[in-house]
């Protein structure tokens, strides 16, 4: 029996995740996952395929650069520009493909070790313009946003951050490294009915658990509002840790800032 010759393309895309209720395709409603699959269906017409993603993000959670490899069948696309721009031409506004490259059967967009880097967007203490919505989180309380940051550079390097991963299981790996976290005024995202200043929480890493930054932006805000200290997140940090995060940041200013596969 011939097997068919398969050929791997890497695509990275970015989407605005306001409309969406995340990645993965589940039953009756709309997915990024989904989307892409039917618009590839459509250009591909009948030539066989399949799709994997770099990850799952959550409902309305956005993406300035994501990944995903494609699997062709048989037929190879031979014309890279022209096959991104009826990709774009049929995908809905809200999803951009950006770059398509072949890579070798041996890349696994799963297991292969990649750096992410995640961005959360907010302001404090004023209502805001409703089109900030998608992509920047309105905290309305004053917030100690300089105590904040050094909250924020605890979590840098190798922690057990089991406290920080949503239904955390029994048997997970909670030990996780983290290679950078920040918190910066807003250079980023701009826009004329943004508020005069906003600010990001930047945190790259290889592998986070679920809501695990939601979580960690959680205490942050905690701990801008004065309910909890530096010392209660350092302890949270600690490997007989045994507390339960119950405060998940909204999704709507959580951006997936970019991949890079080492």
């Amino acid at each position: 029996m011939a097997f068919d010759k398969r050929y791997y393309y890497l695509i990275k895309l970015q989407y605005l995740g306001y409309r969406f209720h995340g990645w993965q395709k589940q039953p009756d409603v709309k997915t990024i996952h989904l989307m892409i699959d039917r618009t590839l269906k459509f250009i591909l017409k009948d030539i066989k395929f399949k799709t994997l993603g770099a990850g799952r993000t959550d409902a309305m959670v956005s993406a300035n650069e994501a990944a995903l490899e494609l699997f062709i069948y048989k037929n190879p696309i031979n014309h890279f520009d022209e096959f991104l721009a009826l990709f774009n031409h049929n995908l809905p506004q809200d999803i951009r493909a950006l770059s398509i490259k072949e890579v070798d059967k041996n890349f696994n967009i799963i297991q292969d070790s990649k750096i992410k880097e995640y961005h959360y967007v907010f302001s404090e203490g004023q209502k805001n313009h409703p089109f900030c919505a998608p992509i920047l989180t309105t905290i309305l309380e004053p917030l100690d946003v300089e105590l904040m940051k050094k909250g924020a550079l605890l979590f840098k390097g190798t922690h057990y951050f089991k406290s920080y991963c949503y239904k955390a299981s029994v048997t997970g790996e909670f030990m996780r490294t983290i290679e950078d976290c920040k918190i910066v005024e807003n250079t980023d995202y701009t826009a004329n009915f943004f508020p005069e200043k906003s600010y990001v929480l930047k945190v790259r890493g290889k592998g986070f658990m679920r809501n695990q930054i939601r979580l960690m932006f959680g205490v942050l805000i905690k701990l801008g509002r004065g309910e909890v200290d530096l010392d209660y997140i350092q302890m949270s940090l600690s490997n007989d840790s045994i507390e339960v995060m119950d405060y998940i940041a909204p999704a709507s200013g959580l951006i997936l800032h970019a991949i890079d596969f080492e």
